[in-house]
């Protein structure tokens, strides 16, 4: 009963710290939900656009089970990831490319909606399907990620006891999460219907090497082992390709 009673307090602030981290990641999805959808539905000028109302589903969905997933299994890692963006990031290098990311991002809602109400393309409903299978699909690989790597932080940085991870998806590529990052972006211009969207993701290309080869300079001078961990699993983003 001593022992009980000595750790109430701190279970009292652990219950309270949850408590604010929860209501922040919620707050932070709501806003989302909200900025995707303006992004969608003012540029196309109009809420009868089906395929944006299955890629909002889907993709919200995925986000708030993972979110809910994190708050069980890895509150830390969830607030770590909470923390992203450009004016998150340390270096100048990688601001420049997470602005050009983020402008990106934009550009993968705002093309289609634009296409939708215009006419630019046209897309069979079946492959808009398929889009939303590719966007749940990219969601899942990044799940097993957060489950393998609690380190798997939204911006380039080390944790006081961070350590190289080279089991599970990271036996197969270096940078799983980009890989599944990459599947799940390629399904959103599809998912919204529109072909000229994914011309979107050649552009986003460029920048998103450009992070990687940043980031495994980043790690290679300031992780132990990063390395040989390098030299053991030799492809980047896709096995027996790069």
């Amino acid at each position: 009963m001593v022992l009980l009673a000595s750790l109430m307090p701190w279970l009292r602030c652990y219950h309270r710290g949850m408590s604010i981290l929860s209501k922040k990641a919620f707050r932070g999805l709501l806003f989302l939900l909200l900025g995707t959808a303006a992004l969608l539905f003012v540029p196309a000028w109009t809420l009868d656009y089906w395929q944006a109302w299955i890629f909002l589903a889907v993709y919200f969905a995925s986000s708030l089970a993972i979110t809910l997933y994190l708050m069980k299994k890895d509150p830390k890692l969830l607030e770590r990831r909470m923390s992203g963006g450009p004016a998150a990031e340390k270096e100048t290098t990688q601001k420049i490319i997470m602005s050009l990311m983020s402008l990106g991002f934009v550009g993968l809602l705002v093309i289609p909606a634009l296409d939708h109400r215009f006419g630019w393309s046209h897309m069979p409903p079946h492959m808009a399907l398929a889009g939303d299978a590719l966007l749940a699909l990219g969601w899942l690989a990044i799940l097993f990620v957060f489950k393998e790597n609690t380190f798997s932080s939204a911006t380039i940085e080390l944790a006081a006891d961070q350590k190289v991870i080279a089991t599970g998806p990271y036996a197969l590529v270096r940078h799983p999460m980009y890989a599944g990052g990459l599947v799940m972006l390629l399904g959103i211009p599809i998912a919204l219907g529109s072909w000229w969207g994914v011309l979107v993701i050649v552009a986003m290309l460029p920048a998103l090497i450009w992070r990687l080869l940043d980031e495994e300079k980043f790690l290679a001078r300031n992780l132990s082992g990063y390395v040989e961990y390098q030299e053991k699993v030799r492809y980047r983003l896709i096995p027996l390709v790069w």
